[in-house]
């Protein structure tokens, strides 16, 4: 039995913070007394000062990428985060029948898979994480499975062939079902295929979660594509890191968030930073992706000249606002850290022959930051209590190579210690719920994000006074402080700062 004492008990649903002790037997909370009611023999952690909450649930990470190699997840205890949320974007690392073309499509994530698994309950076999993860089966990795990186509608067969593989995810587990239809192949994908895979995911009782098909001047109706396809299927939706993007489309986070509001069983999340981070080809034509011989389309001139062309015509393409973050070893590898811009200026070139130059030069898996949103809508999103919080992360490591964005290391306290504590835009108890309870109610779990008697006991002390995100752009590979302890399943893996090794994270389904 252990009990955590002294602390200011907030629990998650939005109620009054009250002092109190939360008592936990094996891997449940089994009471909240009143302060000082501890019970003889139990081993104590005393959170005099602090904040006793529920774990942290994030809503859209791509840890599916990452946890299997990095099962500590130092970075993400250091944040009170203790259950992922992965398989966003379109992509999952299963299933598999395509491996070449999979492990092409997912570069950018730098994945340090062996790949021994063809679907997702031999995934979750290699798992022994200290947090734990929930699992979406994505769209693009569906349609590798079936039509390689073709630029086409499936056929009855093919559609077919994608449904029973997602119902196949479902029955192992999975809790839900994405898309990323601005990343090759699921953007060649019709709202009619998409719809029908919905429909597909919502007979399975599955979560849809979208990165829609455009953030920028795009941005409402690719919302109504959204919202069609979940009511037309039934679906529960979520809309991952609501953003408007690029300086001609701010403030329409506005106009955004009404739509929302006016449907039925949609929710939304949010990181708390005005850059965005994607892969390079991002910003290519997707024709430009098809098939999967992008490397060949650049080695064609007359190909090259038309993919220059066309990122000349892309005004999003802002090349002092995009700065390299990661990849691999090659021609411009000491260019992390800069931008297009910069490395162009190097080169003598405009930016789009240098993005041509870069993903040549490193298999076209480039990561990126984008400093392209606005810090006022950023505060617009925020503000808005059906917001949850989410990261969009993968890093699951203290350190390490390149020059990730900072949402992998700070998303959690940069909300709880800038937002609300020092901006107050909401208080702390705010805060906690939209980390807490209400990503909670979004995956139909009862017994998680919460702290009342018979739930997991998936906790976080915390100091309000010191709780903060270091990391940066320029300085990213820093961990957040004040948080103080970390229990996964009732097991301390953060105890007074420090990892314990232990590793008692699941999957949950």
């Amino acid at each position: 039995m252990r009990a955590l004492t002294n602390g200011l008990v907030v629990d998650g649903t939005g109620a009054e913070p009250m002092p109190g002790t939360v008592l936990i037997d094996g891997d449940r909370i089994t009471a909240v007394l009143p302060p000082g009611a501890t019970p003889s023999g139990a081993e104590v952690i005393d959170a005099t000062g602090n904040i006793v909450a529920p774990g942290f649930i994030d809503l859209h990470s791509h840890a599916d990428f990452s946890l299997r190699s990095s099962p500590a997840a130092e970075s993400q205890l250091a944040q009170g985060v203790t259950t992922l949320v992965a398989g966003n974007c379109g992509w999952s690392p299963f299933p598999i029948t395509d491996l070449e073309t999979l492990r092409a499509g997912t570069a950018f994530l730098d994945a340090k898979h062996d790949w021994s698994w063809d679907d997702l309950a031999g995934f979750v076999a290699t798992l022994e994480p200290a947090v734990n993860l929930a699992l979406q089966v994505g769209h693009c990795t569906l349609r590798i499975a079936v039509m390689g990186n073709a630029r086409r509608a499936p056929s009855a067969d093919e559609l077919r062939q994608m449904q029973e593989l997602l119902r196949a995810a479902a029955d192992q587990g999975a809790v839900g079902f994405s898309t990323g239809l601005i990343y090759a192949p699921g953007a060649y994908a019709s709202p009619e295929e998409v719809a029908a895979l919905v429909a597909t995911a919502a007979e399975c009782g599955l979560l849809y979660s979208t990165h829609i098909r455009n953030e920028g001047a795009g941005l409402l109706a690719a919302l109504d594509e959204a919202i069609s396809a979940a009511r037309r299927g039934g679906a529960r939706l979520e809309v991952s890191h609501l953003k408007a993007v690029g300086k001609a489309n701010h403030g329409l986070v506005d106009a955004a968030l009404e739509r929302l509001e006016q449907a039925d069983d949609v929710g939304w999340d949010a990181y708390p930073y005005t850059a965005t981070s994607t892969t390079l080809t991002t910003r290519l034509p997707t024709w430009a992706l098809a098939d999967g011989i992008l490397l060949d389309r650049l080695a064609d001139p007359a190909e090259r000249a038309r993919i220059a062309d066309a990122l000349r015509s892309d005004k999003l393409l802002s090349p002092e606002s995009v700065v390299i973050a990661s990849l691999p070893p090659g021609r411009y590898e000491d260019s992390r850290g800069l931008s297009l811009a910069e490395i162009a200026r190097q080169d003598d070139v405009d930016a789009a022959e240098i993005v041509l130059r870069i993903l040549e030069s490193h298999q076209a898996a480039v990561s990126v930051v984008n400093h392209a949103m606005s810090e006022d809508d950023v505060i617009t999103v925020l503000e808005h209590p059906k917001t949850a919080i989410a990261s969009d992360g993968w890093i699951m490591d203290a350190a390490g190579p390149g020059h990730p964005h900072p949402r992998n290391f700070g998303t959690f306290p940069r909300v709880l210690g800038h937002y609300a504590r020092d901006l107050g835009i909401f208080t702390l108890t705010e805060a906690i719920r939209r980390m807490t309870s209400l990503p909670a109610s979004r995956l139909g779990l009862t017994d998680r994000g919460v702290i009342k008697t018979g739930a997991v006991a998936d906790l976080v002390v915390l100091d309000p006074n010191r709780i903060a995100d270091m990391s940066t752009y320029d300085e990213p590979w820093q961990l957040s402080v004040g948080i103080d302890h970390v229990l996964v399943a009732g097991q301390s893996v953060l105890s007074d700062g420090t990892p314990t090794g232990r590793r008692p994270g699941r999957v949950i389904s």
